[in-house]
């Protein structure tokens, strides 16, 4: 961390056109470090880091406030919000796969496919992925519920115990819709895993295995559940194919029994 923080310090504007792969190569360090280093100097991630180095380079060279900002602006061309989305996404993206705890991965993957069943709480755009998660699992024949009504996750939570898995999605980490249910899981012996952008957050109490996405920025056209769900998405996909590596015996034939029953409806 002292070695990325002395290049960035050094040199903002080198450091500022490289990827978080390319800082860590060049400071001898790993992508985790690189992201752990943005967030100890008080950015969510690398991206945000990134920004700020080449704002200081700009302002270094011209003396005035820098423009670069990846903000959408109301009168910005549709080209210009296309080209500055898929700048923050895959910043998003790399940043969260930086800073992916992979033992706590592997263990929430582990318990995932030894699980009896298992429940996933997410409201909201959390919710959505939460869905996204228990559909893939059913596919590949594992009993998976989602649920966004806190007193059915409640209700099915009570249910649970010792060889389940409960599952929360919240990107703030302190969503009590969510972490209610997580909490009755936990107390009745389930195991239980987060994902969350804020590990510290009350969630992880709760939780046996935290998996942490980016803290992306949010702006005024681009809200938080917008860049939360990106990275969440990779977490749940991470998680989705350890489990379908785990269980390939049983994975492959139900995933296509599940593209036979289907393939009616998809042609002509």
């Amino acid at each position: 961390m002292h070695r990325v923080a002395e290049a960035v310090a050094s040199d903002p504007a080198g450091c500022a056109a490289l990827t978080v792969t390319g800082l860590a190569e060049r400071t001898g360090t790993s992508e985790a470090t690189v992201v752990r280093t943005a967030r100890m100097l008080g950015y969510p991630g690398y991206r945000d880091l990134r920004l700020a180095l080449a704002g200081l380079a700009a302002q270094q060279q011209s003396g005035r406030a820098p423009a670069i900002t990846t903000d959408i602006a109301v009168d910005d061309p549709i080209a210009d919000v296309v080209a500055k989305l898929a700048y923050d996404e895959q910043q998003t993206l790399a940043d969260t796969a930086a800073g992916l705890d992979t033992a706590q991965l592997g263990a929430a993957v582990a318990a995932t496919a030894a699980a009896r069943r298992i429940d996933v709480y997410g409201v909201g755009a959390s919710g959505l992925v939460a869905q996204d998660l228990t559909q893939k699992l059913l596919r590949i024949g594992l009993i998976a519920q989602a649920h966004s009504d806190p007193h059915l996750a409640v209700t099915n939570a009570v249910q649970l115990r010792s060889g389940d898995v409960a599952i929360a999605i919240t990107h703030s980490g302190a969503t009590g819709d969510v972490i209610e249910p997580l909490r009755v899981a936990f107390e009745h012996g389930a195991t239980t895993v987060a994902i969350t952008g804020r590990p510290g957050g009350a969630v992880a109490q709760y939780a046996d295995h935290v998996l942490t996405t980016s803290t992306a920025r949010e702006s005024e056209l681009r809200p938080a559940a917008m860049s939360s769900r990106t990275s969440q998405l990779l977490v749940v996909d991470c998680l989705f194919v350890g489990v379908a590596q785990r269980t390939y015996e049983t994975a492959a034939p139900a995933l296509a029994a599940s593209y036979e029953a289907l393939a009616h409806r998809h042609r002509r």
